[in-house]
Parts: C-alpha cells; structure tokens; sequence
C-alpha cells in the first residue's frame, strides 16, 4: 500500500520550483494559477527570493503547497499517474494537510492557495511577535518532552506543538516558557534545545484566533468529497468525511501535529510505500519511526521520471 506525502513549514528555500518550471508547462500553469488566486507575484518570491520575504508565513505556506502540488500535477499529466489509482492514504505535515487534501480533490487550487495565504496571516497575526516563540527537542521522545513542557511552564502556554519521530519533538509556547524549556533540557535527559526561526507560536492554544478565522473560511469554502482518504494530524486517524474534514483542520490550527503516530497508523494499516513529494524532510522523519518501508521524496524532473517509471 502507498502513502503519499506533503511537507510543512520550514521545507521552503529559494529556488524552489524553478528547475521544474522550466522543464514543464504544466508545472507553470500551477505556479500561474497560484499567483493569479492570490493577486500576487508569489511564483517571483519562490524563484529570486529575497528568503525573507520567502519565509513570511504568509507566504511560505502557499509556496510551499505550490511546489508540491506542480510535482503533482506534472507526474499526472507527463507521467500518466492517477493519484486516485495509486494512493491508499494521503497525509501532510501541518499546512503539508492541505496540500495532501488538494491533491485528493477537497480543495480546488486556487482555493488551496488562498486558504493558505490566510491561515499564515491569521497565525502571524495571532499572537504579537516577540511573545511567542517554538524550539525543536533533539534526542526527545514524546514522554520526556512532554514533561519538559509542564516543567517550563510556569502557569504560560508551553506545550507539544509536533511530535514529529522519536527522535524529535518540538515546543510552542509563550516566549519565556519556551526559554525555561531550553535551559531545562539537559535536566530532562534531552540532548540540545534549539530555538526556531518561526514568526509566531504555531499549534498551541495560542493561536486560537487563527483557527477561528479558519472555521469563518470553512464556511465559505467547504472541504468536498476526498479521492483519497486522509490520514489526519490532530487525531492520527483515517478521515474521509469532509465535515469531519473541517472540524479537524479548524483543530489542527492549535491542536499537536500526531507525526509520528500517523506514520505508525499508515504502517499498521498496511503502508509499506510512502511517496513524498515536494520535499525530502517528512522521508527522514519516516525512517525514524518505521522499518521495512520504502521511501522516495520527488522534486525535479528526473524524480518524476523515475517515479513515473516505478508506479
């Protein structure tokens, strides 16, 4: 059985998309089509940079979705792929949800695009910058992070945001709390805190006006019947219904991204394929947390080639 994949947050760099684009009309239309729903040159961004402007949340959300879905639509039309015939379970890190939920049919492009854009407004907006911050665990399983964080939190918000493999776990919080975490870790049997280059305090109960900005969205544009089941964040379980959809993605905004646990939910199920595609940052994660699976991240040409040939 195959699983296919989709990157979150911090999977963006400049220069993504770009090999791609030259090489397919396809993979243009996608970034066209992007820019068009957004009334922006976000494509340009992708290409030239400058990264800061690349990594405003805002942006690096729809981009980041941009870019996986043209690798998508290029292995559909060049490649002869029918998602709907060779995936079993979608999933996505994070904003990687909507990606796997346009590539399943919930969300029409333009619409995944524009969701996107105003869910990182609305999280950057959440919480003033400066008084939230997020840190990656290294060498943390779940347990000790989760102690770590009722330690640091000293009556603030310091909570598990992703729960990524079980090597790797990270914090969001109240700035301070996410400091106290830090110093702590050592004491905690943990090997290195790091604090993370984010804007704001993702997946935490922090960022509750963002999720209900979100359910405003939902009610203009609906999730519709998926292609493929979805294997959810909040819940690590199989969703197809797309009300549940909804509620689920309103969650996710301030809910724990369940990572690992979903990758042990598609294993148990029968997933021994997982096919990432736009990245090559959810195949480490994998290999972390399951055995005797095959994982292969598609980016340029020559990867959906292969693919192509594989499938």
């Amino acid at each position: 059985m195959t699983a296919f994949v989709f990157p979150g947050q911090g999977s963006q760099k400049v220069g993504m998309g770009v090999e791609l684009a030259q090489a397919s009309a396809v993979a243009r239309q996608v970034f066209e089509e992007v820019d068009d729903a957004l009334g922006q040159k976000l494509f340009q961004i992708m290409k030239d940079g400058p990264e800061a402007d690349l990594t405003l949340t805002e942006n690096a959300q729809p981009a980041i979705m941009a870019n996986a879905i043209a690798v998508l639509r290029v292995l559909e039309q060049e490649g002869g792929l029918v998602l709907a015939d060779k995936a079993d379970f979608v999933a996505g890190h994070s904003l990687g949800e909507y990606t796997a939920l346009c590539a399943a049919g919930a969300f029409s492009l333009a619409d995944t695009a524009r969701l996107l854009k105003l869910r990182g407004r609305s999280m950057q907006a959440a919480v003033p910058v400066g008084e939230g911050a997020m840190c990656a665990l290294l060498g943390a399983d779940i347990e000790k992070a989760t102690a770590l964080a009722a330690a640091a939190a000293e009556g603030e918000v310091c909570t598990v945001a992703n729960d990524n493999d079980p090597t790797q776990v990270v914090l969001s919080g109240h700035k301070a709390a996410i400091e106290r975490a830090i110093a702590l870790v050592k004491e905690h049997g943990i090997k290195r805190g790091v604090l993370l280059p984010v804007s704001a305090p993702f997946h935490c109960p922090l960022m509750q006006p963002a999720a209900d900005a979100m359910a405003e969205a939902f009610d203009a544009t609906p999730p519709q019947a998926l292609r493929v089941a979805l294997l959810a964040n909040v819940t690590a379980a199989v969703v197809t219904d797309p009300a549940e959809v909804r509620r689920l993605l309103v969650e996710q905004v301030t809910g724990r991204v369940r990572w690992r646990e979903s990758v042990i939910a598609l294993r148990n199920a029968g997933t021994d394929r997982f096919i990432e595609l736009g990245g090559k940052v959810l195949g480490p994660m994998i290999g972390r947390t399951v055995a005797d699976v095959s994982i292969t991240s598609v980016i340029g040409m020559a990867d959906i080639e292969a693919l192509a040939k594989d499938l």
